[in-house]
């Protein structure tokens, strides 16, 4: 197969979803590059090198041709029982739901509900469950680890309702303490959330392990796969939690879209996150009936693009392969460990073991502060993430103080040549010391 042909053909597979994952027997990174546009570039007169994946990905074509399909020939408000493109674009939104639920494995199309983000996803169930289930005297157990995503709305809701928020701890290379969190579940505890995947130190959670733990009748367990599914597959009842959150920005998908899994009989169980259309039906000025399962907590006008793109690129990552993409990634984790671990003055922070780890490297300087390496790796059209990352309490726990780092986070498309690239700036007095 030629390379265009090849192309074209993953193109049609991330559309029509025809195309199985032996497509790449033989292919690998530089033809995974060819899909993705933002990397024919230049940055202050260098060609881009994107280390910030974890922030959000770079799009691929095929992702953007079907946005853009959608836009051009299917734009209607949706309903399956209008005129022509309204029935296209409620069929689209109803596919993208069915693609979404068998890339999770999830029970049934009805337990997806689509949000604006991972970050809604933990606020709707914070808002919707907590209000309905959580009182004074309750618990609320979150891994120190976590993201504010997975923070603030747990401080919040504890906040309005009384409950307790708690903190199960780490270890120095940033493990979850697993007899701690044992250790500090009661019968008060009534939510349990974490993160499957750490966005610092990208170290891969026992998730299965903590929700065995954890679950009990009367009780929930959340967990944030935004760092996961976009890097290795997960399976929501394999997993064992009650509800998991995700985001289209960091699996190859548009900004402003995520998916809430939910147990259809949660769902069901909770009140509505927000009202308008669509999550009722025959509303009247004294009466309502609710929508079912997932369609309760989507009000309004849906984001029909959001989900299309969404699918688009799930059926992208099951053409390439979901176990060819992490295969790539342990081995730029491994070069990127030997590279970055190299350079004096340079500290790595995290368990340094890469099959616990996906591809993200977040690090410290000595004698230099996160922005100012930013700012050099920038000048040579370098792009890493500095700062706090939103998870302050696990910096300055792993960092003993440390309270701002430098990520560089890695995909499909990083290649070991850029990994080089990266390593040697950072070891030039010019670039980070």
């Amino acid at each position: 197969m030629e390379r265009r042909d090849f192309l074209e053909a993953l193109g049609a597979a991330a559309v029509g979803g025809m195309m199985s994952t032996g497509i790449t027997a033989g292919r690998g990174v530089e033809e995974w590059r060819e899909l993705f546009p933002a990397l024919d570039q230049e940055i202050n007169g260098h060609r881009l090198l994107y280390l910030d994946s974890a922030a959000t990905t770079l799009r691929p074509t095929p992702v953007i041709d079907e946005i853009a399909r959608f836009y051009r020939t299917d734009n209607a408000n949706p309903g399956g029982a209008l005129h022509t493109l309204a029935r296209r674009a409620h069929q689209h939104h109803d596919d993208a739901r069915r693609t979404v639920a068998q890339f999770i494995n999830a029970s049934d199309p009805s337990e997806v509900v689509f949000t604006r983000g991972t970050t809604e996803g933990i606020n709707l169930v914070a808002a919707a469950w907590g209000s309905a289930n959580l009182r004074a005297g309750d618990q609320i157990l979150i891994g120190l680890a976590e993201h504010s995503s997975n923070m603030i709305p747990w401080q919040m809701i504890a906040a309005r309702t009384g409950a307790e928020l708690r903190f199960f701890g780490i270890d120095d290379d940033g493990h979850p303490l697993l007899d701690d969190l044992a250790a500090k579940l009661t019968h008060r505890t009534k939510v349990v959330a974490f993160s499957h995947v750490s966005n610092v130190l990208g170290m891969i959670n026992p998730a299965k392990q903590m929700c065995a733990i954890a679950r009990t009748p009367g009780r929930i367990v959340l967990v944030d796969a935004a760092q996961s599914l976009p890097h290795f597959p997960v399976d929501v009842r394999d997993l064992g939690c009650d509800f998991l959150a995700f985001s289209a920005h960091k699996m190859l998908g548009p900004m402003g879209v995520g998916v809430l899994w939910g147990r259809r009989e949660l769902l069901d169980a909770m009140p509505p996150y927000q009202g308008g259309s669509n999550m009722a039906h025959d509303v009247d000025v004294e009466t309502m009936h609710l929508s079912e399962g997932a369609l309760k907590f989507g009000a309004g006008t849906p984001n029909v693009s959001g989900p299309v793109g969404l699918a688009a690129a799930m059926r992208l990552m099951r053409a390439i392969g979901q176990p060819a993409i992490r295969k790539h990634e342990l081995a730029i984790t491994r070069h990127a460990i030997a590279r970055l671990g190299a350079i004096p003055g340079l500290r790595l922070l995290g368990s340094l073991d890469p099959d616990e780890k996906i591809s993200v490297f977040t690090f410290t300087v000595r004698g230099r502060q996160p922005k100012e390496v930013l700012q050099a790796l920038d000048a040579r059209g370098i792009a890493v993430r500095a700062g706090d990352l939103a998870s302050l309490p696990l910096l300055k726990r792993i960092g003993k103080g440390v309270t701002a780092a430098v990520r560089a986070s890695c995909y499909l498309y990083t290649t070991s040549q850029e990994i080089d690239a990266l390593a040697d700036q950072l070891s030039q007095r010019g670039g980070a010391g």
